[in-house]
């Protein structure tokens, strides 16, 4: 008789996040909907990125912590069969808070007594509709960002005219256009100078998008001894000259004819344009969830529009590995694989919700060699270089899970030796840790040889991956960040080499390792990057990889957190450093304080104007507020550090981060970068705003909007279709009547007022409508709808 297929209902609710401090009370509810009772010693396994109070569960079940984010719920022993269509309520507390829909638990599936398994999928997570659900308790200071409270940040914009919007994005150094125009055809000449077939073939892909007609001729030459990536444009009644320092120059010049193209017509006009800062980087997290071939592909289309040059790629961590190194197969055989292996096969546990089934989970996969030359290749021909990381030594579970496998297969056949040869853990460490996603066994013993031929195998991998590609390889990034406190303290090979080396302290063996790796790298010829703890000792910058020897990325600013001036005062002490402060940049934390955003929020909530109005070279010039939304005192502000002259230069750059908790499909990765990468750009691009109040800062967001609305988001449409965020309307009902706006002026607002879902069929809003049914929604140029806002006749606001 074939076993049972079990269904069960489930369904989630955050009860309050006030009762207690600093904890949350939840309730999970679940319903057996199949026809056969569940036997005793069931067990119910999810994924939550909030940590369960030991003992909290209620009404005779247990939650226990399995590890990451994988914990277990069962009920006691001696509990009866769970009959068809009886109802386990399981109320339980867990640490912090939960406000939004990314806070749920996710991933469900059940494990019969008898080994079993059933995918459950997510559960029906019930509305944050009260305040003791919406915020994080008495110290929450940051509103809501409901109907009302959009509609009154949006208030302080203004739409402007056509004419009154900038053409290019980002914004150049100089343009001045006449109001005469040329006219460019997929006919049109192009007359190119040595050195630029890639961007000859750019050009012809732009014209080819337009009508047949009489055009200018286009002419592409290198010329001029300016920054490398600078460029010039000039446009007359009959030839558009674009000449550039480099190649590179030349093809950022076509990224912004691009955008000059109205219909067929371009504007007679000049552009001299040269970035501010060298580096303008993206980095994309493929290890948490994976992100195929095609969806890197339209992300480095989408950056190369708007002069970003630096892709870092996120490669590996906790929850996988994502490229092959053929020296170590298991890397991909198993640190690429999530879920639960049913075949005896060794696979990692589901995360952040990714589900039981492994070939099907968002959470497995990985780069073919072909896949990731592919990528190399298509960065190369946009002018972006690609930056990987493999993190160490925290970070590794997936490396260490993976070569654990590949030393007890060896073992098994009789090599003993071999089996040790790329061991990353010490099978004797006592060491009791957790890391911040709650990991009690993700970091690198990193007092073992093995732990230095892995990186030196690993180096040599990526090298010929990328000199197959044709591509240059000049930086590998190593991670570093997040080792968690009381690693290596129980690692008895640790602790002997510390004994050998006359050492006291862990940290010492850390800087060790990090100096290994780096000269593994400069072995190879290549400059090593890692996040900013590689360049710290006891909070302050160490000055032992400074001048030049470590480009360190700097993120943990959150306001209020004592470690916003970090970057500047690693800049101070000699560092290369790019900002990547996680407080304007985190591109995976919510846009806003909306149930419905996804992302974390742990340094704040980060919208498109968080990252247009951060001022890199002096981060207090415009303050944010702190995680839970109160001011910083001018006391804190006076004490942070600020850049010398030497620092100033140490700047590289900025870099947008996108970590992948929370990206689960491509269009929550697109939905996640841009517009917010736009505004990235801007400030990393164009020249310093100089802003001395707020006053400017005002008048140059309403002016960074308008374009976003009126121009750049229009022309992404038509050359990319990208899925960006639509921002969902602000609402208001004012003397009877509904009002409405947005945060992009320029977009359009469609509109219902018979219960059905808007269309861009539907009325566009104009001026305020009569209260009735009213439902409305943001779309785009191609129909594309955003969340839609609703309210009822009597005027009030549904979910």
């Amino acid at each position: 008789m074939p076993a049972p297929a079990f269904s069960i209902a489930l369904d989630w609710a955050c009860v309050s996040n006030v009762d207690h401090q600093d904890t949350f009370s939840a309730c999970l509810t679940l319903r057996n909907t199949g026809i056969d009772p569940i036997a005793p010693g069931w067990a119910l396994y999810f994924n939550t990125c909030r940590k369960i109070v030991a003992g909290s569960a209620a009404n005779g079940f247990n939650i226990d912590h399995v590890n990451g984010d994988l914990f277990r719920l069962g009920a006691a022993a001696s509990a009866p069969a769970w009959q068809p269509d009886e109802v386990l309520s399981i109320p339980y507390q867990g640490h912090y808070w939960t406000i939004s829909f990314t806070d749920a638990p996710l991933g469900f599936y059940l494990v019969a007594f008898d080994g079993a398994v059933t995918p459950l999928g997510d559960p029906v997570i019930a509305p944050f509709a009260l305040p003791r659900q919406q915020h994080r308790g008495p110290n929450d200071a940051t509103p809501l960002d409901d109907d009302a409270g959009r509609f009154r940040q949006n208030a302080a914009l203004q739409l402007l005219a056509p004419a009154d919007v900038g053409r290019i994005t980002p914004q150049p150094v100089t343009a001045v256009f006449d109001a005469a125009t040329c006219t460019l055809s997929r006919t049109s000449t192009i007359v190119c100078g040595p050195g630029l077939g890639n961007e000859a073939a750019l050009l012809q892909t732009i014209l080819d998008q337009l009508p047949d007609a009489a055009g200018v001729q286009v002419e592409l030459r290198i010329a001029g001894d300016g920054a490398a990536e600078s460029y010039d444009i000039e446009i007359t009644a009959t030839t558009i000259q674009i000449a550039g320092a480099s190649a590179h120059g030349v093809f950022n010049g076509l990224q912004s004819l691009r955008q000059l193209i109205d219909g067929n017509r371009v504007p007679l006009g000049r552009v001299a344009d040269a970035p501010r800062f060298a580096y303008r980087g993206l980095m994309l997290d493929v290890a948490r969830h994976f992100a195929s071939r095609d969806t890197v592909l339209r992300l480095l289309d989408c950056m190369a529009l708007y002069k970003l040059n630096r892709f870092h790629f996120h490669l590996t961590d906790d929850e996988g590995w994502r490229f092959p190194v053929p020296a170590l197969p298991e890397l991909t055989q198993v640190g690429a694989r999530r879920g639960v292996a049913l075949d005896g096969d060794v696979c990692l546990p589901p995360s952040f919700g990714s589900g039981a089934g492994i070939d099907a989970s968002p959470g497995s996969g990985f780069y073919t060699a072909e896949d990731f030359i592919a990528i190399l290749r298509h960065a190369q021909q946009l002018h972006i270089e690609v930056i990987p990381e493999f993190n160490l030594p925290g970070h590794a579970r997936a490396a260490i899970v993976a070569m654990r496998a590949r030393h007890d297969r060896l073992l098994a056949q009789g090599d003993a030796v071999g089996a040790t040869e790329y061991l990353l853990d010490d099978a004797f460490d006592t060491s009791v840790y957790e890391s911040v996603q709650l990991w009690h066994d993700n970091v690198v013993c990193i007092a073992l040889p093995s732990a230095d031929r892995f990186v030196e195998t690993v180096v040599a991998a990526l090298v010929v991956l990328f000199r197959t590609a044709g591509v240059a390889l000049r930086t590998i990034h190593i991670g570093g960040d997040e080792v968690p406190h009381g690693a290596w303290v129980g690692s008895p090979a640790c602790q002997a080499m510390l004994v050998q080396r006359g050492w006291v302290d862990v940290d010492q063996l850390r800087a060790d390792f990090l100096a290994r790796c780096q000269a593994i790298l400069a072995r190879h010829g290549l400059a090593a990057a890692g996040w900013e703890e590689n360049a710290l000792e006891g909070g302050q910058p160490s000055g032992r990889f400074a001048n030049g020897a470590l480009q360190v990325y700097a993120w943990n600013n959150a306001w209020g957190g004592g470690q916003e001036d970090v970057a500047y005062r690693l800049a101070n002490a000699g560092y290369p450093v790019v900002l990547a402060n996680a407080a304007n940049l985190y591109f995976d934390l919510a846009h806003a304080k909306d149930a419905h955003e996804p992302g974390y929020y742990w340094a704040g909530f980060v919208g498109t104007r968080d990252a247009f109005t951060f001022c890199p070279l002096d981060a207090t010039a415009t303050v944010g507020r702190t995680p839970m939304g109160a001011t910083v005192s001018d006391a804190a502000l006076a004490a942070m550090t600020r850049l010398d002259a030497t620092g100033s230069t140490n700047i590289a750059g900025l870099q947008g981060q996108l970590f992948g908790e929370n990206a689960r499909t491509p269009e929550r990765i697109e939905y996640l970068a841009a517009p917010r990468l736009i505004a990235l750009a801007e400030r990393a691009w164009s020249p310093d705003p100089h802003w001395q109040d707020q006053d400017a800062v005002a008048r140059d967001w309403n002016a960074f909007a308008n374009r976003l609305g009126q121009r750049v988001l229009p022309q992404l449409d038509a050359t990319l279709a990208y899925g960006y965020r639509l921002p969902p309307p602000g609402v208001a009902l004012i003397d009877g009547a509904m009002h409405a706006n947005v945060a992009l002026p320029g977009l359009a607002l469609h509109y219902t007022l018979d219960g059905s879902e808007p269309t861009p069929a539907s009325p566009r809003y104009t001026a305020p409508v009569a209260l009735g049914d009213f439902r409305i929604a943001t779309f785009d140029t191609r129909g594309r709808k955003g969340r839609t806002i609703h309210f009822d006749q009597q005027g009030l606001a549904n979910a």
